[in-house]
């Protein structure tokens, strides 16, 4: 480093050429002279000026001794009490005469009293106050790295606004290893500059940080420094270099848009434009150009697409640096690509049956099934399952290969179809599934015998119907399909009475209609059953019987019919005898009658029609006794004619009339001629036989009804005896209806088991003898049997009812 020469000897120069200066004026003028230093403040002292011009003091006020209002200076002024000269404002050299070697405040002093003008002048005397300055102080130099040492590159001078000693610099530079100082003496003043000690490598060290120091001479010495920057100026000389060689990555299948892969980084040396790397794909497929995108500045790979696994596992992809210069250097960048569960497994079906037979057997093959999962991994592991509540299961083959077989029995009519759902499942998280449905239909075989919609049916029929009336509609379904399901119907053979059944009724065989083919009689008989036979159409078929019982309502197809009076060919005629002074309520006889019809039909009601006197005799409303209705007196006539009229309680109506004769006597010797006229002589013996007849009819009743009952108890003691050693288990082959009666006998003549009642009316020869009727027939042909009860009786007081 060179040193700066010392330039003192001439500030002494300067300062004896002004002492001898301002000496000379002081001996040749009246001119007061004082001398400050600058930076002094505000009222400092800068002379006695009344002492100085040889004014006391005592009459400096008197005097009026001030500064001239012609002088433009303001930085002086006089104490008008004392004549001293002091400074008003803060005087600064350097703002007020810059560089000047002198610099002075002159100004003018006038008194009065005499009148009186004094010049002076105020030396404001430089101090070092200001430090030197770089202007500007940051010093920027550009030098390339090929430049040779020993270059000179010239620097700006410090300034200093101090005057003389203290502006006076001398200039050092900061030890560094490249770069030192010359500073060389010229007219124009002193010149600087930067000289290159050692070669630049802008790779190495691209800025130079430098201190420049400038000092001056002053008391004390102030100093200002200069920041240096040495720019070196790259030459392309290095190649881009990546920070590795190959860039491995992983990436998600299911990673957005925007992501960003890998950011790659190539490094060149070199400055400026010779160290801009750009990135460009060198070698790139092109479903990976559409996926990716390079940032040429940065160096960033994104995502611009969406990946697919299944497509493509992975990419590898070649990538170009190059600088401004033209070099360039190549990496590759490998993405793998990690697979997401984003595909469901897939269910594919092969030889599938749609349709199976209820009758096969567990075990049989429905399907195959196949689970593909394009996922990997955990991803693409399955299982599969079906629900629970079908008769099928699924037995596993190989890897994903499955069999769907029967593992149950099958029942079309309980379900005639299954919708298989088979649910497939990965091992992803989270976890996908698929779910496919097999339609399997069941075939029928002919399973299922027809059933009728009720166990026995009961049909009531009235009497004298017309042929062809239907009486009753049966109903067989069957849950079997088409051919199996269609059902046709029959009467099983048998009779009624020595009639086959076939004469009675006939059934249609597509819609169950039961028509009678005659016409029915309520008297004749009064109940029968028949079998109908429901059978289907299946291989082989099937068929079922149910028992129908028919039951005919008696209609008021018959007139009352006079047992007493005997009747003629016109009408009942009747005599009797009523002894004089007969009392009130004597009963003279009855009036006797029957009705074929049954029910409400046979209640039978006695009236008077005519009567010789109709105050005399009453008949009762329902057992057709007469009776005197008051005390039969001497003077009645003999002879009393009634006609009475017996009515049943049928709709319509129907009734027959009875003569009755009676004698008013006081002993049983009538006149003969009387008599005659009264009875004919051929009705005498029937008269008088009447009343035998009708004891003996009652008793052979009797006897025939006692004997009855002794049978039925019998035959149910026996009964009970044998089925309490026996002890047999109860069978119910009438679906649900118990049998009373447990006998069995072929199909053909029927012998039905009667149990008699006997109902007579009181005082009457009427009997009515009515049986047990056939209940009912099971599907077996076993014969089961009820006791017809009366679906309308008698009054009570017209009947009276012995079992």
């Amino acid at each position: 480093m060179g040193k700066v020469s010392n330039p003192r000897w001439k500030c002494y120069r300067h300062q004896l050429f002004f002492f001898l200066f301002y000496t000379f004026q002081s001996l040749t003028s009246a001119v007061i002279r004082y001398s400050v230093p600058e930076e002094m403040d505000r009222g400092s002292f800068v002379g006695h000026l009344a002492n100085d011009v040889g004014i006391p003091r005592t009459d400096v006020a008197a005097r009026r001794l001030r500064i001239s209002s012609s002088s433009k200076n303001r930085f002086l002024n006089i104490n008008s009490e004392t004549g001293d000269l002091f400074l008003t404002e803060r005087v600064d050299r350097e703002e007020l005469c810059d560089k000047m070697p002198s610099c002075i405040l002159a100004f003018e002093a006038v008194v009065e009293n005499p009148f009186q003008v004094f010049a002076g002048e105020v030396e404001v005397q430089d101090i070092n106050d200001n430090p030197p300055v770089f202007v500007p102080d940051d010093i920027k130099l550009s030098l390339s790295e090929t430049t040779s040492p020993g270059a000179r590159f010239p620097l700006v001078q410090a300034e200093d606004p101090d005057a003389g000693v203290n502006s006076l610099l001398d200039y050092d530079l900061n030890l560094n290893e490249y770069f030192y100082l010359v500073v060389t003496d010229r007219e124009s003043g002193q010149y600087i500059e930067l000289v290159l000690n050692n070669s630049l490598d802008y790779e190495k060290q691209m800025d130079h940080f430098l201190t420049l120091t400038a000092k001056d001479n002053g008391i004390p010495r102030r100093s200002g420094t200069a920041r240096v920057q040495i720019i070196v100026l790259d030459f392309n000389d290095n190649a881009p270099e990546f920070s590795h060689a190959v860039y491995r990555t992983s990436l998600k299948e299911d990673a957005p848009k925007g992501k960003l892969v890998v950011k790659i980084t190539a490094v060149d040396i070199d400055g400026g434009s010779n160290g801009e790397v750009r990135y460009t794909f060198k070698k790139i497929t092109d479903a990976a150009r559409y996926l990716f995108k390079l940032d040429t500045v940065s160096g960033e790979i994104v995502l611009q697409g969406i990946l697919d696994y299944e497509e493509t596992k992975w990419f590898e992809i070649t990538v170009e640096a190059k600088d401004g210069g033209g070099l360039t250097a190549h990496s590759k960048v490998h993405i793998d690509i990690l697979d997401h569960n984003d595909n469901a497994p897939q269910i594919t079906f092969s030889s599938v049956s749609n349709e199976i037979s209820e009758d096969a057997v567990p075990g049989i093959a429905v399907a195959f099934i196949n689970i593909a999962d394009l996922d990997s991994s955990n991803n693409g592991e399955t299982s599969c399952y079906i629900e629970e509540n079908v008769p099928f299961k699924l037995i596993p083959l190989y890897k994903n290969y499955y069999t769907l077989e029967l593992n149950g029995s099958l029942d079309r009519e309980k379900t005639p179809e299954y919708n298989i759902t088979i649910t497939a499942i990965d091992k992803g998280s989270p976890p996908l599934s698929s779910v496919k449905t097999i339609s399997l239909k069941i075939s029928d075989i002919n399973d299922n015998p027809p059933q009728f919609s009720k166990a026995i049916y009961t049909a009531y029929v009235k009497e004298n119907n017309p042929p062809g009336h239907v009486i009753l509609t049966v109903e067989a379904k069957d849950t079997d399909w088409k051919q199996n399901a269609q059902v046709t119907y029959s009467i099983v053979p048998g009779y009624v009475g020595e009639s086959l059944v076939s004469t009675y009724v006939s059934i249609n065989p597509d819609n169950g209609n039961i028509y009678a083919l005659r016409s029915f009689d309520y008297e004749a008989f009064r109940d029968f059953y028949i079998v109908v036979k429901a059978e289907d159409s299946g291989s082989p078929p099937l068929s079922t019987n149910v028992t129908v019982n028919l039951f005919v309502l008696d209609e008021n197809d018959n007139v009352p019919k006079i047992l007493y009076p005997t009747p003629s060919d016109e009408a009942s005629v009747g005599i009797e005898i009523v002894p004089l002074m007969a009392e009130t309520n004597y009963l003279v006889t009855k009036v006797v009658a029957v009705d074929a019809d049954s029910g409400q039909n046979a209640w039978l009601s006695y009236h008077l029609l005519k009567a010789t006197d109709p105050s005399l005799f009453k008949v009762g409303y329902h057992t057709g006794e007469i009776r005197t209705s008051r005390p039969v007196l001497m003077k009645e006539p003999v002879k009393q004619t009634l006609s009475i009229i017996v009515k049943d309680n049928g709709q319509p109506s129907h009734s027959s009339t009875a003569t009755v004769t009676i004698l008013v006597s006081d002993s049983n010797n009538f006149p003969q001629p009387l008599l005659d006229d009264i009875k004919p002589s051929e009705n005498r013996a029937q008269d008088s036989s009447l009343t035998l007849y009708l004891i003996i009819s009652v008793i052979c009743v009797s006897v025939l009804f006692l004997s009855f009952i002794i049978i039925i108890f019998i035959i149910k003691f026996h009964r009970w005896r044998q089925s309490s050693l026996l002890k047999p288990p109860f069978v119910n082959y009438n679906l649900g209806h118990p049998s009373d009666f447990g006998e069995i006998e072929p199909m053909g003549h029927i012998r039905l088991p009667c149990v008699q009642k006997a109902c007579l009316t009181s005082n009457s020869g009427r009997s009515e003898f009515q049986f047990m009727k056939p209940y009912g027939l099971d599907t077996l042909g076993n014969k089961t049997f009820i006791t017809d009860t009366d679906r309308s009786e008698p009054h009570p007081e017209d009947i009276v009812c012995r079992k």
